[in-house]
């Protein structure tokens, strides 16, 4: 498939023509035509489109191939190859889908590994293969706190991101007891850790808090019961996807809504979609990119809208977009051979270079390999305020990246000088 500089940039997708660790891998391509000898990328996505946060992952391989597209990759001559492998939330498939990517496929970096244990798990690979790593998708701050690696980028949020932004907005608004529902493995522990820090730094008091196993409940009634009776004012839930859409619908069947402020440290407005203003109204969060926020985000839903047309992206799949548009930006000043030679420099080159793309605005990567940009707190619309079925969430405040992300200092990122 030829193309020119001002043509789209049309990926051709096939079906599934591999297997790695159990997962089907899926290959996009963009290619310049015109001969041999032109510069090669191969990236790689490894993710999951078959378990409780599968909706919210749809849209991440069109925003990548949204960013091959504006950067105009095919004007430079360049082909890009774009795998995507699924890794059903398993670390040991993440690590032997990386390892055979890395050493039997060539890929030269990875644009995303979406959950915390497996972005975590192959952190390590990465840095031993001496591959670039981005990361949008995954909560834990142990990426850039005592696991920061030269090799790897985080870049949309973080779970003290949520916490600080929400906990200490919700307190401020006369929310001052808290209880927690959250899923009990790394990403909710860490996230209740967080919040809790922040409410109690702020004044507030965390009368309870209740874990469910991950991923086998369904029923919610007990545990919101339990923080119903406990006359906490807040209702805080740590969980993602399809278990944070059934603690809402089960939240609202008994009443909590009309006795408790209910704030999810993790909700897309992909999940608000999903659960309808009626259900979700009034529902607080935190946000680092919505389509509506200004004329660029506007503009950038417009261009990949066509690519995902039910599912817009939501934060994380922003973050894929702006992230590969970033790594791009890096190869062609330091050369693509360079920075197919050597990951740790193209992260380098990522860090030196100021940030600014349609979903973030002007930003800055850090040492310990933290992106920075504002935060956004936002509620769910009423039905009566919205335009329509994309039109979900509004702005209540706007935090900088500097109160919104952990200070460098305290992560503990052994790149970071003492």
């Amino acid at each position: 498939m030829a193309l020119t500089r001002r043509q789209t940039l049309a990926a051709s997708l096939s079906a599934a023509v591999g297997a790695a660790a159990g997962g089907s891998v899926t290959r996009a391509y963009a290619q310049a035509g015109g001969g041999s000898g032109r510069p090669k990328l191969k990236l790689g996505i490894i993710s999951d489109l078959a378990g409780p946060y599968a909706d919210l992952n749809r849209p991440t391989l069109p925003c990548a191939q949204q960013a091959l597209e504006d950067f105009d990759v095919a004007g430079r001559g360049w082909d890009v190859e774009i795998l995507f492998g699924q890794h059903f939330d398993k670390a040991d498939n993440a690590v032997t889908i990386a390892r055979q990517w890395f050493d039997r496929e060539g890929v030269d970096a990875l644009l995303d590994v979406n959950t915390s244990a497996t972005s975590l798990a192959v952190a390590s690979v990465a840095r031993e293969k001496n591959k670039a790593l981005l990361l949008s998708g995954p909560g834990t701050t142990e990426l850039t706190g005592r696991q920061c690696s030269p090799n790897h980028i985080h870049w949309s949020w973080d779970t003290y991101m949520l916490a600080s932004s929400s906990g200490s907005a919700v307190v401020k608004r006369g929310g001052a007891t808290w209880f927690f529902v959250a899923a009990d493995y790394s990403f909710g522990q860490q996230l209740v850790k967080d919040a809790a820090g922040v409410v109690e730094a702020n004044g507030g008091k965390v009368l309870g808090t209740t874990f469910y196993p991950f991923p086998t409940t369904t029923d919610f009634s007990s545990l919101l019961l339990r923080a119903q009776a406990s006359g906490a004012k807040v209702l805080a839930l740590g969980n993602a996807g399809a278990d944070l859409q059934n603690c809402i619908k089960q939240a609202r069947e008994f009443g909590l809504n009309r006795s408790m402020t209910i704030v999810s440290l993790l909700t897309y407005d992909t999940d608000v979609r999903m659960l309808g203003l009626p259900v979700a109204q009034g529902l607080m969060t935190t946000q680092a990119y919505y389509w509506d926020l200004n004329d660029r985000t506007r503009a950038f839903n417009t261009r990949v809208r066509p690519k995902t047309p039910e599912f817009w992206p939501n934060m994380a799949n922003a973050g894929i977009y702006a992230q590969t548009l970033h790594y791009l930006k890096a190869v062609a000043d330091m050369g693509v051979t360079a920075a197919k030679a050597d990951g740790a420099a193209a992260i380098a080159r990522m860090k030196a270079i100021p940030t600014d793309d349609d979903c973030f605005g002007p930003g800055r990567i850090r040492e310990d390999g933290r992106k920075l940009h504002p935060a956004y707190l936002m509620q769910v619309k009423a039905p009566g305020e919205s335009s329509g079925k994309y039109d979900v969430l509004k702005l209540l405040a706007t935090v900088p990246p500097e109160d919104a992300f952990r200070p460098m200092s305290a992560g503990g990122c052994p790149l970071v000088p003492s």
